[in-house]
């Protein structure tokens, strides 16, 4: 189905919205950048004189660990001073409220920066990892870790300027596995460029799409991959799709909503308790 111009009517979408059962919302950066989130895309997206796609691959990590995680050690600690904003938070609190009503509220997050999870969100589905997880690369086991700085060569370390000094770490002095006498090279636990996605989260996401009633967009262009993929099979099946972001995209057309602008205005609103709503 083709709308000729996606509707801008907030109290269409309102109405759409006080009858959903279950809601599927897919975020990506743009959610974040009111947080003040660095997105390592574009001009001024460099890290030293890198490009996050230089530095977030598996043939990076083989060739120079030291770097990568000094490069996500950097990112740690930014994200540790960051804090949700109303578009995370009015995400949260639609779950909670619609929790109690017996309804069901999924995010399904290409960010790597728990906002979500900080804001309150309970059902997430962190498709690209996070950044505060680790994994590691000789027994696999997935563990959260918030520690500042995450090990102790690291301290100080990771600095953004193009002038710095590598720090080359030795491996052995990098994050290591804590589990039984493994001792393996941790690695953030994040999908990195040439890395396919957890199968088992995948079909997490599918079944979720497969069940959703109204499915948000925010933050993300459904041109970018993964919203790209999800979107347009949930409006496939007729289901209402609502996009959040900055500027229409080739696919808006497909969709019933359009809500251009920053997701922190837009979004709370959207949100908010309609008055059908049983509150009990």
């Amino acid at each position: 189905v083709r709308f000729s111009s996606p509707r801008t009517d907030m109290a269409d979408f309102r109405e759409v919205f006080a009858k959903a059962k279950h809601i599927a919302i897919i975020t990506g950066a743009g959610v974040s950048a009111e947080s003040g989130v660095p997105t390592f895309r574009g001009p001024g997206g460099f890290w030293r004189k890198w490009q996050a796609q230089e530095l977030a691959t598996p043939e990076a990590f083989a060739r120079n660990p030291s770097r990568v995680w000094e490069f996500y050690h950097y990112r740690r600690e930014v994200m540790l001073s960051k804090h949700p904003n109303p578009a995370h938070v009015a995400i949260a609190e639609c779950e909670r409220r619609l929790s109690k009503q017996g309804r069901s509220v999924v995010v399904i997050t290409q960010n790597i920066d728990e906002l979500h999870r900080k804001a309150g969100t309970k059902h997430l589905l962190e498709i690209h990892g996070s950044l505060f997880k680790t994994r590691c690369t000789n027994c696999g086991n997935v563990a959260a870790n918030y520690k500042s700085p995450i090990c102790p060569a690291l301290a100080g370390k990771g600095a953004p300027d193009p002038e710095t000094e590598d720090a080359a770490i030795p491996v052995e002095e990098l994050p290591q596995c804590e589990e039984d006498g493994c001792n393996g090279l941790l690695r953030p636990h994040v999908v990195w460029f040439g890395e396919t996605l957890d199968p088992d989260i995948l079909t997490e996401v599918e079944k979720e799409l497969e069940i959703c009633d109204l499915c948000l967009v925010v933050g993300t262009s459904s041109v970018v991959y993964p919203a790209a993929m999800f979107a347009p099979q949930v409006s496939a099946r007729g289901v209402p799709v609502a996009e959040f972001n900055m500027e229409a995209t080739p696919a808006t057309s497909r969709f019933r909503f359009h809500f251009p602008g920053p997701c922190g205005t837009t979004l709370p609103p959207a949100l908010a308790r309609h008055q059908t709503e049983i509150i009990s």
